[in-house]
């Protein structure tokens, strides 16, 4: 039996309403969110001006890992991503681990993109307004993915607007007419790879179009084009805003910003612009909040259905087609996590699991044979390896945590095994 009808043909199934536009949508509003308002600055202590060659790094990986999830998501179009492909191209472990990864790592980023929302809008109460965002999102997506895609076109649109507005202004005013950039000129090869792995964390949305596989129409001629389309857009906007605020601030100084795109705008001679950056980076939270919860319940269904996870976490909503407990339950835990803690330094840590995540995906692309539309054997072994390597790039805080996550979640899986051989 061809193993792609294994993930589709369970009871439930999500309506499939996403075009190539609408999945295009979705993957920019995961990919130009919170990350290039907030990420540039650690990048930049990492690689000096080598900044731009840690972001082409980043790009080459995240190109690898779109073509691998692209061909993989076209056979087998469920929710679940990387969960789905490890599990029918490696085998159940890997499949569990790789849905392990994207699960905890991903709740942890939904709930410091809550934060960031909540430190633009209302510092003094950045908890408050971060639960509140949580909620209402969460009600938005029960309502349908849908609804969804209509409320991420709209903060597509905000975000890369106000980022146009801050590249003009930016490098048309004095300061980066008088500024040099010497690209690379002081950076360190460690210092790149760090930066790379830091910078990867914003390139990873293009995720959330594999993980919606089951509500997309036409998959295998939809992911394909989608997933490469919105990867090609956030690297051209990355760019231009990464020379713009280099140009202005220059490495030493945009190390040291709090606030990238602001100081820059100030900089720049444009002050008036700092208020409007700030409601864009507030937009643009909420735009990459929408679509991890989104993420993060659909590899949550997908788990619960191989029960994983709790059996009944994988109900489909009769009316709404969505997996309602799921998402229910993934936003009352990152509504406790907004509430509680400060998980801004998750960024790390959900990069080490992210990178994990789509090392599986690369390693199930290559067991794919041509009839089943495998990328060349380069693709795949280029993604694999910068994986690994950008992985074990980052800080040795991100390593050590993430590497724990991991193995506490194979020591689950092991336990699980063996409780369910005594007792079948």
């Amino acid at each position: 039996m061809d193993k792609s009808s294994t993930a589709v043909g369970t009871p439930g199934e999500l309506h499939r309403g996403l075009g190539v536009f609408d999945a295009v949508v979705i993957g920019l509003g995961s990919m130009i969110g919170a990350g290039i308002f907030a990420a540039l600055a650690p990048a930049a202590r990492s690689a000096g001006s080598g900044l731009l060659i840690g972001l082409a790094l980043a790009a080459v990986v995240a190109y690898c890992n779109a073509t691998s999830s692209a061909r993989l998501a076209a056979r087998y179009p469920a929710s679940g991503g990387t969960y789905v492909y490890g599990r029918e191209r490696l085998g159940d472990f890997w499949g569990y681990l790789a849905g392990w990864s994207f699960v905890v790592g991903k709740t942890a980023s939904c709930a410091a993109m809550a934060l960031t929302v909540g430190s633009y809008v209302w510092p003094g109460q950045a908890h408050a307004v971060a639960v509140a965002a949580v909620v209402a999102l969460t009600a938005v997506n029960y309502a349908g993915v849908q609804k969804s895609a209509l409320l991420t076109r709209a903060v597509v649109a905000v975000v890369l607007a106000v980022l146009a507005a801050v590249v003009v202004a930016t490098l048309t005013s004095g300061a980066a007419a008088a500024a040099r950039l010497d690209i690379g000129s002081d950076a360190a090869a460690g210092g790149v790879l760090q930066a790379a792995g830091l910078l990867f964390f914003a390139f990873a949305g293009y995720a959330r179009i594999a993980t919606l596989g089951e509500e997309v129409r036409d998959p295998a001629r939809t992911i394909p084009r989608a997933i490469p389309l919105a990867l090609g857009i956030t690297l051209v906007v990355y760019a231009a805003v990464s020379v713009a605020v280099l140009t202005v601030l220059g490495p030493a100084g945009l190390a040291r910003a709090a606030a990238p795109l602001s100081d820059a705008v100030r900089a720049a001679g444009a002050a008036w612009l700092a208020p409007v950056v700030r409601a864009g980076a507030a937009v643009a939270a909420l735009g990459s909040l929408l679509a991890l919860i989104l993420g993060v319940s659909r590899t949550t269904l997908a788990m619960a259905r191989d029960r994983h996870l709790p059996h009944v976490l994988a109900a489909v909503h009769p009316r709404f087609k969505v997996p309602h407990r799921a998402e229910l339950l993934v936003g009352a835990v990152v509504a406790v996590l907004a509430a509680t803690v400060d998980v801004r330094g998750a960024i790390g840590f959900s990069s080490f699991g992210v990178l994990a995540y789509y090392a599986i995906a690369n390693a199930s692309a290559w067991t794919l044979t041509p009839a089943e539309g495998r990328p060349g054997r380069l693709v795949p072994a280029l993604g694999l390896t910068g994986c690994l390597a950008l992985a074990f790039a980052l800080p040795p805080s991100s390593i050590v945590t993430g590497a724990g996550v991991l193995a506490f979640g194979a020591a689950v899986h092991g336990i699980r095994r063996v409780v369910a051989a005594r007792n079948p």
